[in-house]
């Protein structure tokens, strides 16, 4: 099985003003494919572990052979994330989550408000490149952060929402203030879809 480059449900303008049509292309079609190239080229001539998701190799990572282990963390781990991550942004006018997440949100963390500052500055505190996200840890909500391409599938933790902070998710518009990003990526996130990822979570 070859891994490929999800489509996008949206054109690359679609998040504008709060993230570029340039980084969305740049990001997509450049730093996305690189880690399905990579992914795939690893994989060659294993055919056991091209049977396999990227969601399946990323949690399992300590059963994959050692010499191959860096390089599927890596590049499988960028290849996982990222198809998550387009999934969770659409322009959403300001809103707050409603519904099952909303009430999740607000019994982990007394209010959104207090959740949005506490996600935020795990988000800004994560050092060099990686992610910040709200997981679910044997049903109750968390917020984590991980280092490079690493997911919290591989320490038993399901994503629900997840905020790329490498530099390419926003250097381009933002240089390196990475603050700002992080208060606009609360102006593009598809609450719809942190709802399935949610009532999901809820059945593994």
């Amino acid at each position: 099985m070859k891994h490929e480059l999800p489509k996008l449900a949206y054109e690359y303008n679609a998040l504008e003003p709060f993230i570029d049509e340039q980084t969305m292309r740049i990001h997509h079609t450049k730093h996305h494919q690189a880690y399905v190239d990579k992914l795939n080229a690893a994989l060659e001539g294993h055919s056991e572990l091209q049977k396999q998701t990227v969601e399946e190799l990323v949690k399992n990572i300590n059963r994959i052979p050692e010499n191959l282990r860096t390089a599927i963390r890596n590049h499988g781990g960028g290849h996982l994330n990222h198809s998550f991550f387009w999934h969770l942004l659409k322009k959403n006018n300001g809103a707050k989550p409603t519904r099952n997440v909303g009430d999740g949100i607000v019994s982990a963390f007394s209010s959104f408000d207090n959740f949005k500052k506490l996600f935020s500055e795990t988000a800004n505190a994560r050092f060099g490149s990686g992610w910040a996200w709200l997981v679910s840890n044997e049903g109750h909500l968390e917020i984590a952060s991980t280092a490079n391409q690493d997911n919290p599938i591989s320490e038993k933790k399901i994503p629900i929402m997840g905020i790329d902070v490498w530099e390419h998710a926003y250097y381009l518009k933002y240089q390196n203030r990475r603050a700002e990003y992080v208060d606009a990526f609360f102006n593009v996130i598809n609450w719809e879809q942190v709802e399935k990822n949610f009532e999901h979570a809820k059945k593994r």
